[in-house]
């Protein structure tokens, strides 16, 4: 009954925070402005991030919830909250970002304790042990994670979203495994992502979200994902394998590593800002913003199950693997036929968009 406490007043504490702080974020100019890549109307608070980690961090504390290594949880976590803050007020370089998240990663590891240190069986020759190499791809996984969650921020309530299915999947997980300590923090992260969707997604009698989860959001929710991902993925007591977490999170894996791979291929930096995600384009197609969050979330709740299922039903670990591989290099083809279908038509609009204005201006052709 206490946990079911710290839940309601989890999904509480953070509505009235987020009531409180909007007036407030006009005021200092914590806001996203439309522009650019951005085009939602009117400034929206940038305070979801700040909403959910305070009402977290208040129920976690208040209601003695059983956290394994909670000191250095929240040791990272706040210093990934307070630069993403910094970040959504004044635009800090992705340098600066990445050193942040390096650092949170290395807390994590080597404060906490939570490390990736085999992959399990996706060879199919045993398991693969990283050795030396566990903390640096910890770290790697970590700023992998934070960074795949952060660009798929890019559309009301698709962020959130795609997280509670996440936390919702893994808080299964962790109980199906005996994990209750780890279940009841999942289910207050989900209980607290409910809360601050209230104020993000789209609804009939409201047109556009009155609060955006910013940097500030989007890293908290990839660290904690990614401590959870690990923690219930290793060891002997593991609740499941490492490979089941890559179809947990694979839609916004897979988009944001094809996305980086495609600007590399076109000659740009892989960190530059488009509009070429899965959602830009499912919206450039027709499709309505809510109609594009329930594609997105089905596709992702499919796949995590796919993986859940497969693990409890002794699928082997390779066949997993090679499966999330081949799901990938499919979509990577895809997204680049459909990227290059694109550029042609944009090149024939302009030809023809020059040509009438030869015409006009009497150019023989």
């Amino acid at each position: 009954m206490r946990y079911v406490s710290a839940c309601v007043i989890g999904i509480g504490v953070t509505c009235l925070l987020l009531s409180v702080l909007r007036p407030l974020a006009t005021h200092i100019g914590l806001v996203d402005r439309p522009g650019q890549h951005k085009f939602h109307q009117g400034d929206v608070a940038l305070v979801g991030g700040i909403a959910m980690f305070a009402a977290f961090t208040l129920c976690i504390l208040t209601f003695d919830i059983p956290f394994p290594e909670l000191g250095s949880f929240l040791v990272a976590a706040t210093l990934l909250v307070v630069v993403g803050l910094v970040d959504d007020l004044y635009q800090l370089t992705w340098h600066i970002r990445f050193a942040t998240q390096i650092t949170a990663a290395l807390i994590m590891t080597l404060g906490g304790g939570v490390v990736v240190e085999e992959l399990g069986a996706i060879t199919g020759n045993g398991g693969v042990e990283l050795g030396a190499w566990a903390v640096p791809f910890t770290v790697f996984a970590t700023v992998g994670v934070i960074n795949a969650l952060n660009m798929s921020d890019g559309l009301d309530g698709l962020a959130g979203g795609l997280s509670i299915i996440a936390f919702a999947l893994l808080a299964c997980i962790a109980m199906a495994g005996g994990r209750v300590a780890d279940a009841t923090v999942l289910i207050l992260l989900t209980c607290i992502l409910g809360g601050f969707l209230l104020f993000n997604l789209r609804f009939p009698w409201r047109r556009q979200a009155l609060a955006f989860m910013g940097d500030t959001g989007s890293t908290f929710l990839g660290f904690a994902l990614t401590w959870f991902v690990i923690s219930l993925s290793q060891g002997e007591g593991r609740a499941m394998a490492p490979v089941t977490a890559l179809w947990i999170w694979a839609l916004p894996l897979i988009d944001t590593v094809s996305i980086l791979i495609r600007r590399i291929l076109n000659d740009r930096s892989p960190f530059a800002s488009d509009r070429n995600h899965l959602h830009h384009i499912l919206l450039m197609t027709g499709y309505s913003v809510n109609n594009t969050n329930i594609i997105l979330w089905s596709a992702t709740l499919i796949l995590g199950v796919v993986g859940v299922f497969a693990f409890y039903h002794g699928i082997p670990e390779h066949m997993l693997f090679y499966g999330f591989l081949g799901l990938f290099c499919l979509y990577l083809w895809g997204m680049m036929h459909v990227q290059k279908t694109e550029m042609g038509k944009t090149q024939n609009d302009m030809v023809q968009a020059q040509t009438l204005r030869d015409e006009d201006r009497g150019v023989r052709t």
